[in-house]
């Protein structure tokens, strides 16, 4: 079975600060892959250089057999992503003859089929949520890059989403990579987990050899067990501050 997804040594440095150091694992076709860690442990980071956002600073990665550094239209055409922000709107160059059938296809996947005239602003949350998981289907991806799908919703709608996606690995050969903070999620649905804290691996395995390796009953406990008990900030934010800690440094020389 070939890996969708192969990650080598990978690094990423914002001045002193090293937001993923040295971090490594593959994900093979077809596989429900769980990238798990607290804010600000680099898994957001890391989706944005799987996903051509952002360019490495050392290490090697392939996706669907390309580099996103040099092959950027190639890996674009190879995933969907769903992003924890909502953004709804974006269109794939899907050619118009084969657009409305794909279209009516995956509203019909996602349960959305009898709502598909009305307005978006009328859906709810969830939904809404549905509604951008055909959308990043749109242009039938290999891979499907989710980060916190889920976030916010109610445990029927989470349920829901999951069904669709597991259904969509299993019947078409899609491989998934997640990030999500609901570790019974990781615990139901990911073949395959990686915890990452601090910029590195801590662990990578199955939700039953993480609990294993951790003696706990459950994935959460595992996970706290593996990263520790403190409160994070958001990834995002501690990236800003460093960037900023840079800047002034820079401009105010050694005192």
């Amino acid at each position: 079975m070939a890996d969708m997804i192969a990650v080598q040594d990978l690094v990423k440095n914002y001045g002193d600060f090293c937001a993923v150091n040295h971090v490594t694992f593959t994900v093979p076709e077809g596989k429900i892959f769980g990238f798990l860690g607290p804010n600000g442990a680099g898994k957001t980071t890391t989706i944005k250089m799987l996903t051509t956002v952002l360019d490495p600073t050392s290490g090697s990665i392939r996706v669907n057999g390309h580099d996103p550094t040099r092959e950027q239209k190639a890996v674009r055409k190879s995933f969907g992503i769903v992003f924890q922000d909502p953004s709804l709107g974006v269109l794939y160059g899907v050619p118009r003859a084969e657009r409305h059938k794909r279209i009516d296809t995956l509203v019909d996947f996602v349960g959305l089929g009898e709502r598909k005239k009305d307005l978006v602003k009328t859906y709810s949350g969830g939904m809404k949520r549905r509604l951008e998981v055909a959308r990043a289907l749109l242009h039938t991806p290999r891979i499907l890059f989710l980060d916190e799908p889920t976030i916010g919703l109610d445990p029927q709608t989470r349920n829901h989403i999951w069904g669709y996606i597991q259904q969509l690995s299993k019947e078409e050969g899609v491989t998934v990579f997640f990030t999500t903070h609901y570790m019974d999620e990781a615990d139901r649905v990911a073949g395959e987990a990686a915890v990452i804290d601090h910029g590195k691996i801590v662990a990578q395995g199955t939700p039953s050899e993480l609990k294993e390796r951790t003696k706990c009953t459950n994935l959460e406990d595992a996970f706290i067990a593996l990263t520790g008990h403190a409160i994070r900030e958001e990834e995002g934010s501690a990236v800003d501050r460093m960037r900023m800690m840079g800047r002034a440094w820079r401009g105010g020389g050694r005192r």
